[in-house]
């Protein structure tokens, strides 16, 4: 890790938000209801830390599926109504955020709209906004480099001096891609199986943890080296 550490980049779903589930329920319920039903496991192997212009693509190349506007909508907007009632906050990640001392921003996969209402109703925003970096703001979406760089840029701060916190296997790309250190968190409510942590342990990450209240400590370790 740089020693001289002057940005967190936190992904938001999985990461800051217990989103993943609920979101994976939300799209496998949409395909089963446009008659293209889909494993759990394979959902997530194809899906996770992807943009919604990379899902339509995932969806078209490799199973030959193309959602209307229409139907697209109608799962965003119950994914916005299940957030509204049962979404809640990565354990531990409101007095981590407290306990930082260097600058933060979140930087994912959704859409604006989505950031936002997830960490309103969680109470995280006041930590963030107005930092808040979605790939609709850049031209290619994780696993490429974009989203990190422009968050990095719009903070005015180096790539290498930055810290990437990420859970799945495109953002820990996009992010070793941008030149930054990358930390994979596993403690997600869709992170349980030993074959996800397997799989991000193959991407070496600089760190690995399973509990937020871990990172100002792991921060502190790290830069003191």
């Amino acid at each position: 890790m740089a020693s001289e550490l002057r940005l967190i980049i936190f992904d938001c779903d999985g990461v800051l938000v217990d989103s993943e589930p609920l979101a994976f329920r939300v799209l496998l319920e949409g395909l089963a209801a446009a008659g293209h039903p889909m494993e759990t496991a394979k959902a997530y192997e194809l899906f996770l830390g992807r943009s919604l212009a990379n899902l339509k693509t995932v969806l078209r190349r490799e199973l030959g599926v193309e959602l209307s506007a229409g139907q697209l909508e109608e799962m965003r907007e119950r994914l916005f109504e299940v957030y509204r009632r049962e979404l809640k906050p990565i354990p531990g990640i409101l007095e981590t955020l407290d306990k930082l001392t260097i600058a933060s921003c979140v930087a994912s996969s959704s859409l604006p709209d989505r950031i936002r209402l997830s960490l309103e109703v969680t109470g995280l925003l006041p930590h963030f906004d107005p930092h808040l970096f979605s790939a609709s703001m850049v031209a290619k979406g994780k696993p490429e480099p974009d989203l990190f760089l422009h968050a990095a840029r719009e903070m005015s701060v180096a790539p290498e001096a930055c810290l990437v916190i990420e859970d799945s296997a495109p953002g820990i790309e996009a992010a070793r891609r941008a030149g930054m250190t990358v930390f994979a968190f596993a403690g997600g409510g869709h992170a349980a199986g030993p074959a996800y942590r397997r799989g991000l342990a193959a991407l070496s990450p600089d760190a690995m943890f399973d509990d937020m209240r871990d990172l100002p400590a792991m921060i502190e370790a790290a830069t003191a080296r």
